[in-house]
């Protein structure tokens, strides 16, 4: 193997302002093969054809029938979809489909912030073709994109008239300052929304002209989606606080009682509130001859239920019930639920004895029997998970039954999961599933990594211990800055512990390769300096020089771990351990450990939970890509060398684009420019002094991007899940 064989393919520039097995995914058309991603032109959406590695080991698309449009009319309206009692129907060609399989797809790409709608008209028109051939059935979108994403979806559509994807389109709002006021019924904060359910029906339509703005996409919709548009999901996942802040102060607001939709007697003030959206976003629909399904976003943090063995109070404040917002017999693709749901998380499904009890697959499942609490909740209504699964992270934010936790997972392992969930979705009976999400997301910010980072310039660069930025199905792989060769800093071949060491760095990780001097040890210490001037402890497995950051190496068990010094130790800043629960280290030292739940009481019960603290920093031996490969792996051995990739967390950097590393000062983390990163090999009592690794800072990021391996396992569970379409 070279040095660091890295494909520099530019990622696209955008103006900035401010959320199968396979290795690799192709595009070919006739000769050509291009790579997936937006700096190059995509191939005619016409006539896609896939070549993807390890194709001949993936059963083909489906053959069965066709999932066209077939739309039926109601009250005078067209209906492509409907819910009917606990059944969403959508209307096809082939018969009526019951359980839609689909993904979400979010605006950016790294790099940018959310609202910036980065993503370029040729990613667009791969993806959409991607989505296809994986057996997805429909792309949810959470606001309103640019209007290259409508015209993309026509134009694979009208291609593919009998595997067309359908569209689930969001309504968001435009900013969230109702946390702040803690009112939804602010006047700003609902006309704001109110005009942003106009644009966003007019955007589908292809009926929309409007100019750029902070946050939001501008230009001409000129394409109308409806015949695939199978619903809506309105609103964001509500704050509780907030939430039951505006509901107590407007106690009084009047029912609901408009022509399509209204609430009942028992709605809540917050549920009236969105019961008046729905119905206009109804009404904009049905001026145009057309009703779909039209759904709130909830999640389990503001589900109808009551959990008294939840230990956070906020995640039992506030409850939305969509059972409180009915669709009047005018309005005939009625309404459902739709729920944000993982397994990992609130806790109650940890300590709620019904959901331990619920058996799915032979085994008490407690996520399966949340969800079938949902659908019995909802019991004249469909019910859909519009948000689930797991990322491919080595760090983890909450620990869950059955392995589902919240990072800690290989991207097989990960894409394993979410196809068992997509099953369990529709053997639970509900009417379907949607994976969060389709793209690793860079910008993406987690409770117990986010005060070790700067959040202004999150995007620039990629955390793999931040589970949020790796729930893609796409990997976003970074790149590092183009025409940096590797720079070598030992090449002697007396040397030892070490005969060459060379670097590289890219977005993700400082990469190291170093060829072992002879004999070679048996074990080794990597230590960094990072910051100037700073004393101590020599680091663990060195002699006498001084590190911020140090790796140790088993190589006979092959095994690893990473240390801090202790004044750079991040996990003070999210919770003060006590020092039992510490993992061992060296004095003055700290392993790289993240909290993963603080220690919380059963309100119900007042049984007493221990804090849970994952060591974060063991250095897992093997390959991280190809055949058999863990993504999570951050050395391996190649013949008489050492490959190395140092994720930026564990040397203390806060943002390597801009050379900063976070100093936590009492709750608070500052930000201390470095030099570089000062590497000593260390052996035996050898210490070795390599060099200096330095680079340019950037404002720009360079990405590829790739199927995730073990995605095949993911399209299985589509094509099972569909069938016989």
């Amino acid at each position: 193997m070279g040095d660091f064989p890295i494909n520099l393919v530019q990622a696209p520039e955008r103006p900035r302002f401010g959320r199968l097995k396979a290795a690799a995914i192709v595009l070919a058309t006739l000769a050509m093969c291009l790579p997936l991603t937006g700096a190059v032109a995509a191939p005619p959406v016409t006539s896609p054809a896939f070549a993807i590695q390890g194709m001949d080991r993936v059963p083909s698309p489906p053959s069965g029938r066709s999932w066209a449009p077939a739309p039926r009319t109601r009250k005078g309206l067209n209906l492509v979809s409907a819910a009917v009692e606990r059944t969403f129907v959508l209307h096809t060609a082939g018969g009526d489909v019951t359980f839609l399989p689909g993904v979400n797809l979010g605006s950016t790409t790294p790099g940018h912030q959310p609202g910036e709608l980065s993503i370029s008209r040729e990613q667009y028109r791969t993806w959409l073709a991607a989505m296809g051939w994986l057996g997805l059935r429909v792309v949810r979108v959470y606001t309103i994109h640019p209007p290259a994403f409508y015209q993309e979806l026509a134009r694979y559509n009208r291609a593919n008239p009998d595997r067309p994807l359908y569209l689930m389109q969001g309504a968001y709002f435009p900013d969230e300052s109702y946390v702040a006021k803690k009112n939804l019924y602010d006047k700003a904060v609902t006309s704001s929304f109110q005009r942003e359910i106009r644009d966003v029906s007019d955007a589908v339509a292809g009926a929309l002209t409007r100019q750029p703005m902070r946050g939001r996409a501008g230009g001409t919709w000129d394409t109308d989606v409806t015949p695939w548009l199978a619903g809506w999901i309105v609103g964001v996942e509500l704050d509780p606080i907030a939430g039951a802040a505006s509901d107590r102060r407007n106690a009084s607001a009047p029912q609901v009682k408009g022509k399509f939709f209204g609430g009942t007697p028992d709605a809540t003030p917050t549920e009236r509130w969105l019961a008046a959206r729905m119905d206009e976003l109804a009404t904009y629909q049905a001026q145009r001859g057309a009703s779909q399904p039209i759904a709130f976003t909830n999640w389990p943090t503001t589900d109808p239920l009551r959990h008294p063995e939840e230990p956070l109070p906020q995640e039992d404040l506030l409850q939305l019930d969509a059972n409180h917002v009915r669709a009047t017999a005018a309005w005939p693709a009625g309404t459902f639920a739709s729920y944000h749901a993982y397994p990992y998380y609130p806790d109650f499904q940890r300590h709620e004895p019904g959901m331990q009890t619920y058996r799915h697959n032979g085994r008490s499942d407690p996520y399966a029997g949340y969800l079938d609490l949902l659908r019995k909740h909802h019991a004249t209504m469909p019910v859909l998970v519009t948000e689930f699964g797991v990322p491919s992270s080595i760090g983890s934010a909450h620990n869950s039954p059955l392995g589902r936790s919240q990072g800690d997972h290989s991207e097989q392992e990960a894409m394993r999961i979410d196809a068992d969930l997509l099953r369990l979705i529709h053997d639970v009976g509900l009417g379907g599933g949607f994976l969060f999400g389709w793209a690793d997301e860079w910008f993406k910010f987690t409770w117990n990594t986010i005060e070790h980072q700067d959040g202004e310039r999150r995007q620039l660069w990629h955390d793999p211990y931040t589970n949020e930025q790796n729930f893609g199905l796409i990997a976003m792989d970074s790149a590092g800055q183009p025409d940096t060769p590797p720079k070598y800093l030992v090449d002697t071949e007396d040397g030892w512990p070490a005969r060459r060491v060379s670097a590289r760095v890219d977005e993700s990780y400082l990469r190291l390769r170093i060829g072992l001097g002879d004999p070679a040890p048996s074990a080794l210490t990597l230590s960094f300096d990072v910051l100037p001037a700073v004393s101590g402890p020599p680091p663990p497995g060195s002699a006498d020089r001084t590190g911020d950051a140090a790796l140790t190496f088993d190589l006979v068990s092959r095994t690893g771990q990473a240390y801090l010094r202790e004044l750079l130790d991040p996990l003070p800043l999210d919770y003060r351990a006590l020092e039992s629960a510490r993992g061992p280290a060296p004095e003055g030292w700290r392993r790289f450990e993240l909290v993963v739940n603080r220690d919380l009481t059963v309100p119900s019960t007042g049984r007493k939970l221990p804090a849970e603290i994952i060591d974060a920093g063991q250095l897992r031996y093997g390959e991280w890509d190809g055949d058999g490969s863990d993504s999570r792996s951050v050395w391996r051995r190649d013949g008489d060398d050492l490959a190395i990739r140092v994720p930026w967390a564990l040397l203390g950097y806060a943002d390597p684009s801009a050379h900063m590393v976070g100093v936590p000062r009492g709750s608070e983390l500052a930000l201390v420019v470095s030099p570089g990163a000062g590497v000593t090999v260390s052996a035996s009592g050898t210490d070795q002094f390599a060099g200096d690794v330095t680079w340019v800072n950037w404002n720009r990021p360079y990405w590829t991007e790739r199927l995730k391996l073990g995605a095949s396992q993911f399209r299985d569970a589509v094509l099972e899940v569909t069938r016989p379409f």
